[in-house]
């Protein structure tokens, strides 16, 4: 049975220590007292340093607070305990760094070699994982065989694949989140399905283009990472992001709805990033500059109406 460690305490985390610990042993590390699921392999809550005895770890820590928890706890952590290995990694956050327009890789990328390194994509709610609910799911690396060494690790209900398009994962794990916020802002308008299949058709193009500008396959926009991430968040109120559509639909601030869902909406802050790196490289993404604006203020019936000309 291997040790695997799980880092962030938030739904997705949580989701994961669940469905990693059917088979395997997991412990979870967060800043807090958390309320775990039950599993046939009970869940342990560990320090910081009891963490550095797993075989495996799997990082769901948000994007914008990754780089300073890498660099100030797991790196040196890490390097103090275990100085002559290298960890094998599952990284589970999704986003851009909106200071920096990183990708949650070039973060990882900074502090661990490439072939160290895993990322996780495709369309999954933690409830339904909770359930033990079918999905199926896409592990990322340039190291295949330590991406099949996760898969091993999964439960039989999460069916796996692998792929070396890192870039085509993370691209499509950011930028679905930005389109699931203008999808729940057309239902909060009431605009209707033909608007909304619109919006997610040219949604997936918008990806597509930015996506390939950055070297990522097309393939890997029309598969479970891309078109299937999308469907999933762009439509359903388990997805927080659609959530924050629905706020600014009603008129709410950000602020407001961020405080009322009580979690990360990575969206938030991915659209932001993603305007800023087309503006620099001179790529069109007219769905994430509006999606940018309405979250800073603009009423959305305008961006409608920018968006339909």
């Amino acid at each position: 049975m291997k040790k695997i460690g799980v880092f962030g305490g938030g739904s997705w985390g949580r989701a994961l220590a669940f469905a990693l610990s059917i088979e395997n042993e997991v412990r979870i590390c967060s800043r807090r007292p958390l309320e775990l699921p039950k599993s046939p392999n009970p869940i342990i809550q560990a320090p910081l340093q009891e963490m550095m005895e797993c075989d495996y770890y799997v990082v769901a820590i948000a994007s914008f607070a990754l780089r300073e928890w890498l660099e100030h706890i797991f790196v040196p952590t890490f390097a103090t305990q275990n100085p002559t290995r290298e960890p094998k990694i599952l990284c589970a956050s999704k986003g851009v760094e909106e200071e920096s327009g990183a990708f949650v890789s070039d973060i990882f990328q900074h502090f661990f070699p490439s072939l160290s390194l895993c990322f996780l994509s495709g369309p999954s709610f933690a409830s339904e994982i909770l359930q033990g609910l079918p999905c199926a799911l896409v592990i990322n690396s340039l190291n295949i065989p330590l991406a099949r060494e996760f898969r091993e690790l999964m439960p039989s209900f999460i069916k796996t694949y692998v792929s070396p398009d890192i870039v085509g994962g993370e691209v499509s794990g950011a930028y679905k989140n930005v389109i699931a916020i203008a999808g729940g802002i057309s239902d909060g308008l009431g605009l209707g399905g033909n608007a909304k299949a619109s919006l997610l058709a040219r949604g997936l193009v918008e990806m597509c283009r930015f996506g390939e500008h950055f070297g990522a396959k097309m393939e890997t926009f029309l598969g479970l990472s891309g078109a299937g991430d999308l469907f999933l968040t762009s439509s359903s109120t388990l997805s927080r992001n659609y959530r924050v559509g629905l706020g600014l639909a009603q008129g709410k601030q950000i602020e407001q709805i961020l405080r009322e869902l009580g979690e990360v909406a990575e969206g938030v802050r991915s659209a932001r990033a993603i305007s800023q790196i087309g503006k620099k490289e001179g790529i069109y993404t007219p769905i994430a500059s509006e999606v940018q604006k309405i979250i800073e203020g603009k009423n959305p019936q305008e961006s409608l109406k920018a968006l339909m000309r």
